[in-house]
């Protein structure tokens, strides 16, 4: 058996485990809703933009409108899934991942 072989089905083992079904369900239970919502509200920006312009020149605070909230709000809220994101890596994908790469390198010895 060839070095590429045995990679082959190290990792299709890997691939074909428990463990790493988890990790690729946990993975996109959080991901897939999260682009969602965060798609949704770039869009829903970009509409108002768009076809409200009455309301997003609705002053606030002196020359502020709520335009300039909302997109400023976009950077925030691009910031804090981010933060959102590293925080549930580490405390439901790392672990796993870890695990399964330990288990690999533990195979190969």
């Amino acid at each position: 058996m060839t070095t590429q072989e045995h990679d082959a089905s190290v990792y299709e083992r890997v691939q074909a485990s428990s463990e790493f079904q988890e990790l690729k369900r946990r993975f996109r239970a959080w991901t897939f809703p999260m682009t969602a919502a965060f798609l949704a509200w770039y869009l829903l920006y970009v509409v108002l933009s768009g076809w409200a312009r009455d309301f997003m020149a609705v002053k606030l605070l002196g020359n502020i409108n709520v335009g300039m909230i909302l997109g400023l709000l976009q950077f925030v809220s691009t910031f804090l899934i981010a933060w959102a994101y590293a925080r549930h890596a580490d405390r439901h994908l790392d672990p796993l991942a870890d695990k399964l790469r330990h288990e690999v390198e533990e195979r190969d010895k």
